[in-house]
This record gives C-alpha cells, sequence and structure tokens, in this order.
C-alpha cells in the first residue's frame, strides 16, 4: 500500500523525510513556512508535484500562524512566505503554480481576515487531493502504452514519493498497468548524485510489489543496446510550452533520451498540465546548481579529493524531437506538441516563440 506523502493535520503539515529513506520511515512534523522551505531546499521532500503541494500547505501555514488582524496585514504575511518559498527551488514549475494558485484565490479587495486564512488554507487542501485524482488519470492514460511483459525504464523517481502520494507520474503509469493485470517489471538508473531511483524509486516499487532492477546511471546506453528496456518514461520538473515543449528533469534525463531514440525505444514523459510552464521562454528558465557536497561525498563518506571542484547541475533539458509523448492526466499529447498542448489544455497563446 501507498503512502501519503505530506498531509495537514490540526495547523501542521506532516512530510515523509524522503533523506532518510530506504532506512528510515521518517515523519517531520512542520509549524513554520520555514520548516517547509528548508525540507524542499533539503529534499526532504521532492518530486514536482510533491513540491507544489508543500509551497500551498507553506501559505496555509502562514495563514493559519498570522495574527494580522486586517487583510493588508495578512497578504504581506503571505507574500513573505511566498518569495521565501519561491526561492527553494528555481527550476521546478509546480512550487511557481501553486503559489500562484493559492495567491490569485486571495486577490479580491472584498475578503475579510478569517475568510482569506479560511480560503488559503481550502485552496492548500484542494490542491493536494487533487494531485492524487490527477495523477490517478496520468497512470490510465499512460497504462494504455504499455503492452503485457513490457520493462520500463525510468529516471529519478516521479512515484508516489514525488506526489502529495499514492500513485505519482511516471511510476504510476506502471502502477495502474499493474492493476490492471499487466504484468511489468522495471529498470532504473540509480540517479546520482542523490541517487533517487536507488534509494527511492527501489523502496516504492518493491513496497508496491512490482518488480525492479537498479543500474549505474553509465549502464543505460549498454541496456538500451541490448534490447533490455522496452519504453523508458520519466517525470517533469517543468516543461516549457512556449519552445515546443521543453522538458526539464533530473539531471541525466537528456542523455537517456538520445541513447532511448538511437536504439528505437519510445521516451516518454509523465506530468500534470500544472507541471506546463505557459508563462516563461525557454531562456528564462533557471537551472539549479546544487552544492558541491551532494557530489562529493555520499552518505557522508568523502569520495573526491581535496581542493577538486565540481559541477552539480539537478536539471538537464530534453528537446522536444527526442520525445515519444506527454502523458497528461488530459490525455497523450504528440507531436506538434506545443499545438497539441494547446488543443488539449485549452491554455491560451501567449507567446510565439523563444
Amino acid at each position: 500500500m501507498s503512502l501519503r506523502t505530506l498531509w495537514w493535520e490540526d495547523g501542521k503539515v506532516f512530510l515523509i523525510n524522503q533523506r532518510k529513506l530506504p532506512g528510515t520511515l521518517e515523519y517531520r512534523e512542520c509549524r513554520e513556512p520555514t520548516q517547509i522551505a528548508e525540507a524542499i531546499k533539503n529534499l526532504e521532500v521532492r518530486g514536482a508535484p510533491a513540491i507544489g503541494v508543500a509551497a500551498a500547505y507553506s501559505l496555509a501555514l502562514a495563514a493559519h500562524n498570522s495574527e494580522a488582524a486586517t487583510r493588508k496585514q495578512l497578504l504581506e504575511d503571505l507574500k513573505v512566505t511566498a518569495s521565501l518559498i519561491k526561492k527553494t527551488r528555481p527550476t521546478a514549475w509546480n512550487l511557481f503554480w501553486a503559489v500562484n494558485r493559492v495567491l490569485e484565490k486571495v486577490g479580491s479587495d472584498v475578503l475579510e481576515v478569517e475568510t482569506i486564512r479560511n480560503t488559503v488554507i481550502n485552496e492548500a487542501l484542494a490542491i493536494a487531493e487533487e494531485d492524487i485524482k490527477i495523477n490517478k488519470k496520468i497512470g490510465a492514460n499512460g497504462a494504455a502504452l504499455l503492452k503485457n511483459g513490457d520493462v520500463v525504464g525510468t529516471i529519478c523517481n516521479a512515484g508516489w514519493l514525488a506526489t502529495a502520494g499514492e500513485y505519482g507520474t511516471a511510476l504510476g503509469v506502471i502502477k495502474v498497468a499493474k492493476e490492471e493485470g499487466k504484468n511489468i517489471s522495471v529498470i532504473a538508473l540509480e540517479t546520482r548524485p542523490a541517487l533517487q531511483g536507488a534509494r527511492l524509486t527501489a523502496f516504492e516499487l518493491k513496497r508496491d510489489g512490482i518488480e525492479i532492477r537498479v543500474i549505474p546511471d553509465g549502464a543505460i546506453g549498454y541496456v538500451l543496446s541490448k534490447g533490455k528496456i522496452d519504453k523508458f518514461i520519466c517525470g517533469a520538473d517543468r516543461i516549457v510550452w512556449s519552445s515546443g515543449c521543453h522538458v526539464f528533469n533530473k539531471i541525466g534525463t537528456y542523455t537517456v533520451a538520445i541513447a532511448a531514440n538511437r536504439h528505437l525505444v519510445p521516451f516518454y514523459v509523465a506530468a500534470p498540465v500544472s507541471t506546463f510552464d505557459f508563462e516563461n521562454n525557454l531562456n528564462d528558465v533557471i537551472i539549479e546548481e546544487r552544492e558541491a557536497k551532494e557530489v562529493i561525498e555520499i552518505q557522508g563518506q568523502r569520495i573526491v579529493p581535496d581542493g577538486m571542484q565540481v559541477m552539480n547541475p539537478a536539471f538537464d533539458v530534453t528537446p522536444p524531437e527526442l520525445i515519444h509523448a506527454i502523458i497528461t492526466e488530459k490525455g497523450i499529447i504528440r507531436a506538434p506538441f506545443r499545438e497539441n498542448t494547446h488543443k488539449l489544455t485549452g491554455s491560451s497563446l501567449r507567446r510565439n516563440t523563444t
């Protein structure tokens, strides 16, 4: 049985500390927005949809805790928290989407203090509940692409641990396929430097009773060349619509997409519509550069000589020509992605080119 990754309870937010997995299933209690910001920065909560839910919950905590006596004061408290949360991880679009959605709900001049407070909390709760339902729809739509006996490759962790819980995006496709009676197994990249594949995807799929093998990141070309993977499915942290749907995802995804295309293995992206960035151009997006320590050490053990410089980009960008299809809750989007995304979602054509 899958779990909830994070939830609201009596003015507090509880979340699984994913840094402790797979060894320890530990829950963190957050009473302040700053604690959620810290959890997002430290990867205690991670995965685009889960970060979005956490961002919404941070505003709920701000509203719940605020001692503001006026509408103006309460909105100012919310803006302070919104600014704090938006600085935690600059690449993941769901974070910005969730914060903006909550703030838009309380933008009316006629709302009183208690109405604003309750509206923010209820909107955060709605985002979390919608995430569960949306991911199940993604799973159902994507499961139609899988055949009995397929071996599916994946990178990082895009399962229920990366969302509010229960299904997930890329792994939700696999989970629903299994529920439909299909025999599906998984090959997961270990996903350095934080090892989300080896630690989290393996933990999750083992718990859900799905066969999984973990491979070193560098083995993906060999495994694809030997025909050991039938399809590859990953999640997404941001999909930039204006550029034709370039996909920002865990570092290494672009490498996988190139190898998959070379060996004619369909490469799919599974993500909710909330991950689509309809506002920015490709060059507007900041690729998060994480601390060097994540590369220099593994679980506290130094593996790089003293004095060495490292690079640690958290994400890369996969161009649309390498993507077979994008699986969303509204349906499966195929090329031309920009036009077909507009048709499926009804999103306004705000920009033409990057």
